[in-house]
């Protein structure tokens, strides 16, 4: 696998999990589970050795059937790419198994068998394609894969609120598609093209320019959650089934980030002006102050950690003001390194976070029939193994050390103090302090005496081992950042790595 040539690998990431998404529905119930658990090793295999022919030979360029832009399509493989594909793996492999054990509960119903499967690995072979496309039309059909997959996974359990999330998840969906189409639209009007290497050669920042990226940007971020055009995000993520909510808040609002991150730095970065940035700044400080405040006052487990997801997408955000700044010879500045990977972190430390705690969340309405966070009591006791993986994602989301999270936070702090930008300081602190609130929340009731003396439902130890595994790898990337910080190198727009002992082993 090793030998296999990367311009072979590249294709096969996306191929590979849409034949076993072909395969799982034509297959009976019983294999079905199975051929989609073989399918995700493998593509995770396939990953891993994308990732390592990365790390060691650079980044690669691939063009489809041969024929070069604008003609053809081209798929690029580099460090950012590689560390996202690597990331839905780590968190895809898991989350397959635990789905595998769930479906085949009574309480999950029959038609999420049927359906999950198909739909979760379109999904995953879509998100996969938007880390490797380097061509804004190709996007924008990846992007529709990924959003009617997430929304057909987001309704799956057939109840009133998932279907009435479900239909406000898909009118967001459409309207950022428009958004994203009309602004592609206007960008090849203008270009000529549509491939990302010819276009940073070509685009200037006229005003047909500005506004097609002010249109792709909207849609995007519609379609990421960020504050205010949040609205969709919360009850979709409640409503679904416990591996769909941490599929869509692992992993799916960052498919659209790293479109919007690949667009800033790589295409449109004529256009990008520190305003712009400061306006991607504020709208991240308040989905952080604002996501978080509510997580405080939901009585439901998984409402906490959707509004949660809100604020946590904010700290993604706040990267762009703090590597829109240049020097006077229009090179970026020494802290945009730090902003650059503190950001990614961010991305990592979150999406093994939030697929932990969905999961966790998961066990815990099996077991009792709920999610009431108020009826968590003596819940360590019941199911210790659930409650350590919901105490060790709250202490990534949370920033302490040495979590993913701690390196993400304190990579961004770094950037805004060396930056001079102090003022985004308070909110990373602030932040850390309100999502403390609602994880400390959780936890008191957890460790709190119960007077319920009823069993509780068995739960497949499979489930909570999965929930385990996730938390221990939000803690687990913090104390191994140097290879992910070296290999988010490769290919970066920022210069050199960022030295693990200054910027994140601290």
């Amino acid at each position: 696998m090793m030998n296999v040539p990367v311009e072979l690998l590249m294709p096969l990431l996306v191929l590979l999990p849409f034949a076993g998404a072909v395969a799982a529905v034509f297959l009976p119930a019983g294999p079905r589970g199975m051929c989609g658990i073989c399918t995700s090793v493998l593509t995770a295999i396939c990953v891993f050795v994308a990732a390592v022919r990365t790390f060691v030979e650079g980044s690669h360029r691939h063009h489809l059937g041969g024929w070069d832009p604008p003609l053809g399509i081209a798929l690029q493989l580099d460090g950012p790419g590689a560390v996202f594909l690597a990331m839905t793996a780590a968190i895809g492999v898991p989350v397959s198994f635990y789905a595998r054990a769930y479906f085949r509960m009574p309480e999950a119903g029959g038609a999420g068998n049927r359906y999950f499967w198909p739909l979760w690995l379109i999904l995953w072979g879509g998100l996969n394609g938007m880390y490797l496309s380097a061509d804004l039309f190709n996007l924008y059909v990846l992007i529709e894969v990924v959003t009617l997959a997430a929304v057909s996974l987001a309704v799956l359990s057939g109840k009133a609120a998932a279907m009435m999330a479900g239909l406000r998840y898909l009118l967001a969906a459409i309207a950022g598609s428009m958004a994203y189409l009309m602004g592609v639209a206007l960008i090849y009007g203008w270009a000529g093209a549509l491939d990302f290497g010819i276009l940073a050669e070509r685009l200037e920042p006229t005003a047909a320019v500005n506004t097609g990226f002010a249109l792709m940007l909207t849609g995007l971020v519609l379609k990421t959650a960020l504050f205010p055009l949040h609205f969709w995000l919360p009850a979709a993520h409640a409503s679904a089934q416990p591996p769909v909510s941490a599929i869509l808040s692992a992993l799916v609002v960052k498919g659209t980030f790293f479109i919007i991150l690949r667009l800033w730095v790589d295409v449109f970065d004529l256009s990008v002006t520190y305003a712009a940035g400061q306006l991607m700044g504020v709208l991240g400080a308040a989905a952080i102050l604002w996501g978080s405040y509510q997580a405080l006052h939901q009585p439901g487990l998984k409402k906490v950690i959707a509004h949660s997801t809100v604020g946590q997408i904010g700290y993604l955000f706040l990267l762009f003001p703090l590597i829109s700044v240049v020097t006077e010879d229009g090179r970026a500045s020494g802290w945009a390194e730090h902003a650059w990977t503190g950001g990614i972190y961010q991305a990592l430390a979150h999406g093994f976070a939030k697929a932990s705690m969905f999961l966790a969340a998961g066990i815990y309405i099996i077991a009792t029939g709920h999610d009431r966070v108020r009826s968590m009591g003596d819940l360590v006791g019941r199911l210790p193994m659930t409650t350590f993986a919901l105490a060790l994602s709250g202490v990534s989301l949370i920033g302490l050390p040495p979590s993913g999270g701690f390196v993400a936070k304190w990579m961004l702090l770094k950037a805004a103090i060396a930056s001079g930008q102090w003022w985004w300081a308070p909110v990373l602190v602030g932040g850390s302090m309100l999502t403390a609130g609602y994880v400390f929340m959780i936890l008191r009731q957890a460790f709190a005496p119960s007077e319920q003396t009823g069993e509780l439902r068995r739960v497949p130890k499979s489930l909570e081992v999965t929930a385990l595994l996730l938390g221990i790898g939000s803690i687990v990337i913090g104390l191994r950042a140097e290879e992910v910080l070296l290999l988010l190198d490769v290919g970066a727009p920022f210069g050199e790595a960022v030295d693990v002992e200054e910027g994140g082993g601290e």
